[in-house]
């Protein structure tokens, strides 16, 4: 059965340990190969990704510039610049996947609206950029004195940005008639460009969006049938990497809610992923939400994949 899927890449679906263009790109193109499956099955397809390391390596470069000559750009361009060639390189091992349907697709850059009143500016918490001293940060303020950082976890001082709450993607009216015409669109990479209204005109901020609440925004937009959310494990579990940790297969509306009201799941991991798939399932009451790997994407037919299913079902349990 023909479905329009939303599939939500995390990092490692596009990132090895080796930093490298070429380690890159061996790990997309393994990614391309369980992707194609989905694609051969009939279904639409639209593909978000993380950028988080590529922006990282962005401004690592930039920071090692003549800033007089070749000034740094702002956090808005970057995600721009990562979302092109991202896109561009996903699109590239897709089609050479797909020789045998040559299959048209389109990567969109992606501007995600978000609210100027949105509480996340006042409270800068996303950290990005490469790790500081205390005396470095106390010379990088004189030169950005509206530049925030804090401590990360005792293992030195990062830059930190807002991160505001999607509220629409911009280009879905778009996304939309490509994917109508059986177009494979790569879109709202690194959770989109975070814009929005001051003083009448459209802006880019400085922030990052989650990317995986951007994606189940764009679901939700695009009405699709399935939000599919990799990541490094197989499933979301009770008490991870415990003893008595728990697989969790399946999840109603009502679990969900317990899970991240007790704070059972790790908030820079599966919290923000949970959140996605229980948004997404609570506007599109007959879809579901799957949150597993990508080698249990591999493994799996589309109509089986192993993971964790969040739907509007109630399954009862007691969490």
């Amino acid at each position: 059965m023909e479905k329009t899927i939303v599939v939500a890449l995390g990092g490692n679906a596009i990132l090895a340990k080796d930093a490298s263009y070429e380690a890159q790109k061996v790990a997309i193109n393994r990614t391309a190969k369980s992707l194609a499956r989905l694609v051969r099955k009939g279904n639409r397809l639209v593909i978000t990704h993380g950028n988080g390391p590529q922006v990282g390596n962005l401004l690592l470069q930039q920071l090692a510039a003549d800033s007089s000559s070749n000034p740094a750009l702002p956090l808005d361009t970057l995600g721009a610049m990562t979302q092109g060639s991202i896109g561009y390189w996903l699109a590239n091992s897709l089609a050479n996947e797909l020789t045998d349907i040559k299959p048209s697709i389109a990567t969109v850059i992606t501007q995600t609206e978000v609210s100027s009143d949105d509480q996340a500016f006042n409270d800068p918490t996303k950290p990005i950029g490469p790790f500081y001293s205390e005396s470095e940060v106390a010379q990088l303020r004189q030169g950005n004195p509206n530049f925030q950082y804090k401590d990360d976890s005792g293992r030195g001082w990062r830059r930190v940005v807002p991160s505001p709450q999607p509220i629409r993607i911009r280009e879905i009216d778009t996304i939309k008639k490509l994917v109508n015409n059986q177009v494979i669109v790569i879109a709202g990479g690194g959770g989109g460009i975070p814009v929005t209204y001051r003083n009448g005109q459209l802006v880019g901020v400085e922030g990052v969006i989650d990317k995986d609440l951007t994606s189940a925004k764009l679901a939700e937009q695009l009405q699709a049938d399935e939000l599919l959310i990799l990541t490094s494990v197989d499933h979301v579990f009770l008490n991870y990497r415990k003893s008595n940790q728990i697989e969790l297969d399946n999840l109603g509306i009502e679990d969900a809610e317990v899970l991240i009201s007790n704070g059972e799941l790790g908030a820079g991991s599966m919290l923000p992923k949970v959140m996605a798939a229980k948004s997404f399932v609570e506007k599109r009451p007959h879809a579901r939400a799957i949150i597993t790997s990508l080698d249990n994407l591999s493994q799996n037919s589309d109509e089986q994949i192993d993971g964790t299913i969040i739907s509007n079902v109630s399954t009862g349990k007691v969490l």
